[in-house]
């Protein structure tokens, strides 16, 4: 099964998830992918993440995290032992929201929510200190990333497998061109 976690302000309906939710439908397994609408709450979007994922024997799940979601993801992992893709991740969460508190709105609906300041101690809760298998994590970072730092993905995830996308921006926009690799990464050695 695959698991995406959509980004900060964001949605199922974002580019990225749209794309891998066709890719997946397209090779028979849309049985087999899970795209919630994230809670605002860090707890509840992780309480929220862990309760699709618990059935799933780690082995059989990749979660999928972009920005926001890719910190999510790697927590999820350390504590599932299951693989993890990062695409363009928030890997200090705690310190790149701490200026986002306050009233925001969804990127694809416009409806307003309030991150609430009480998010940012929610994030410093699961923060990962380091990846203790690195080898079950693949980074996708772009260098043209105007949101969060590429090298500090790439720092942090060293020991991974990585492809760092010269230029591109933070959403990815020719993430087609990455969505083969990714999804080899995701289904390989029994998962699906």
């Amino acid at each position: 099964m695959i698991l995406y976690l959509h980004g900060f302000r964001s949605s199922p309906a974002s580019f990225k998830a749209r794309l891998m939710a066709q890719a997946m439908a397209e090779r028979g397994l849309a049985d087999d992918w899970r795209c919630p609408q994230l809670p605002a709450s860090p707890r509840e979007a992780i309480a929220l993440a862990m309760s699709l994922a618990q059935d799933t024997r780690p082995h059989a799940l990749t979660v999928i995290g972009s920005s926001l979601g890719g910190y999510y993801a790697c927590w999820l992992a350390e504590q599932l032992n299951c693989r993890a893709v990062l695409l363009n991740p928030a890997v200090h969460a705690p310190r790149d929201l701490a200026t986002q508190v306050g009233a925001q709105t969804m990127y694809h609906s416009g409806e307003p929510f309030e991150f609430q300041a009480e998010y940012v101690q929610e994030l410093a809760a699961i923060e990962v200190k380091r990846p203790t298998r690195p080898e079950r994590y693949f980074l996708v970072a772009a260098t043209g990333d105007e949101v969060l730092d590429w090298q500090e993905m790439r720092d942090f995830y060293a020991g991974s497998r990585q492809r760092i996308i010269p230029g591109s921006d933070h959403g990815i926009a020719d993430f087609e061109k990455y969505l083969p690799e990714v999804l080899e990464f995701a289904l390989r050695d029994g998962h699906s």
